[in-house]
């Protein structure tokens, strides 16, 4: 996913090739995810940007935008596999260009979802690309200053680099101390800092030597600095690199990182340190144990204490004060031993009791045919004593008493059957 680094080099690109320029021609097929998703249409999007002039381009961690002569501006997000493209320049980073095979030729390129041209000579192309369809682009209406108090960038965090007054060590300090989740979920965190993704996340934690899964508010005042500065460091030399990895220190570890899965891929650092991959949040961490050690709790230590005594919790531990073989005494919680559960056999017998119970409830015993139908016949008479008319039955019996009145039953009895109906008839 294109992180903080790879939006910086989009933003270089586009305010060195399009601010000043004013936009002639928008195509933007509608899509239900990129514009939909936003908020917008692929029809308003032409409509918001055709003969406007772009005035200026700025960013905020993963999001980048461009602000227009008068509103709407546009906001965009690349997603997972997201670019903008610009007809014979290459802005794409040395991973971007491996994965989508250098293709320069074909325009607009394959998997765009607008492209525009600028009026004068040359005139720009560009293109928004995205092949997953998890990009979003959107329109903010409001003016070009306020851009950032609006929605979506109002919710998301600080950029530790364009933010550098908000985004200081203290700031870092009480969000950490606040919250109590793995240090790699909290950087994660789009509304606590902007920008850092997965791979900038563990170069972080990587270069500060700390583990990724233990807790935000285990570390001291000390691993709170190093964080700091590692964040801060990591971000800035991304960036001003414009998130071309040929460009970045060779002791980084994003040189090494990417093997997970390859055949023949390296499994240590140049040094002989292990490469170790582990989920974190739900994503995957690269991590080398030998310099991230554990120094404090972590997830690992809170799954070693629930399995260590299962006894003690008969329930989840989301769930606590639930339990129902729970019981006071002496104001402590205590766990009712439940009777262990015999395994039913041939020879086993239920208690006496239980017996009983069952032949109370045992139903009578059934009759033949035979007997059923003399019983029938003898209600059939009895009802005709007393002048009540048979329920209704087959078709046929309804047809011949079709001119008799029917009275509903003053007695509601079990329900007869037709071939029953029959033979009384």
């Amino acid at each position: 996913m294109p992180e903080i680094a790879e939006v910086a080099r989009v933003v270089h690109f586009l305010r060195q090739h399009l601010v000043g320029k004013t936009i002639k021609k928008v195509i933007a097929p509608d899509d239900n995810n990129v514009f939909g998703k936003a908020g917008t249409s692929g029809p308003a999007f032409e409509k918001a940007l055709t003969g406007k002039k772009v005035v200026e381009v700025g960013s905020q961690g993963k999001y980048f935008w461009m602000v227009l002569s008068s509103p709407p501006h546009a906001v965009m997000h690349l997603g997972m596999t997201g670019w903008v493209q610009i007809r014979g320049i290459q802005t794409g980073y040395t991973r971007y260009i491996e994965r989508t095979k250098g293709d320069k030729e074909q325009w607009p390129p394959k998997f765009w979802k607008f492209h525009l041209e600028t009026d004068g000579d040359p005139k720009v192309e560009v293109a928004f690309t995205d092949a997953r369809r998890f990009g979003r682009v959107r329109l903010v209406d409001c003016p070009g200053k306020d851009i950032r108090k609006h929605s979506p960038l109002v919710e998301n965090g600080p950029d530790p680099v364009v933010d550098k007054d908000i985004f200081t060590e203290e700031y870092l300090r009480k969000k950490m101390k606040s919250r109590h989740v793995p240090i790699k979920a909290l950087l994660l965190d789009q509304t606590t800092i902007s920008g850092i993704g997965n791979w900038v996340g563990d170069e972080i934690l990587y270069q500060a030597k700390l583990h990724p899964e233990q807790y935000c508010d285990e570390f001291d005042d000390a691993d709170i600095s190093t964080l700091y500065k590692a964040i801060r460091y990591v971000s800035e030399t991304a960036v001003e690199k414009l998130g071309d990895s040929d460009q970045f220190p060779e002791d980084w570890l994003f040189k090494h990182r990417w093997g997970k899965g390859k055949k023949d891929a390296a499994t240590t650092l140049p040094n002989g340190d292990k490469i170790t991959h582990i989920t974190v949040g739900g994503r995957t961490s690269c991590i080398i144990p030998s310099v991230q050690k554990r120094r404090g709790r972590t997830t690992m230590d809170d799954v070693k204490e629930e399995s260590a005594s299962p006894e003690e919790e008969t329930e989840s531990r989301f769930f606590k004060g639930k339990s129902k073989n729970k019981k006071q005494t002496n104001g402590k919680a205590e766990v009712e031993e439940r009777p262990s559960k015999k395994a039913r056999t041939a020879k086993s017998t239920p208690p006496k009791m239980e017996e009983e119970e069952e032949e109370e409830e045992k139903p009578a015993p059934k009759t033949s045919r035979r007997s059923n139908k003399q019983k029938k016949e003898e209600d059939q008479e009895q009802e005709e004593e007393e002048e009540k008319p048979a329920p209704k039955t087959t078709r046929k019996s309804n047809k011949q008493k079709k001119d008799k009145p029917i009275e509903p039953p003053a007695e509601l009895g079990r329900r007869r059957s037709s071939r029953l109906s029959r033979v009384a008839a």
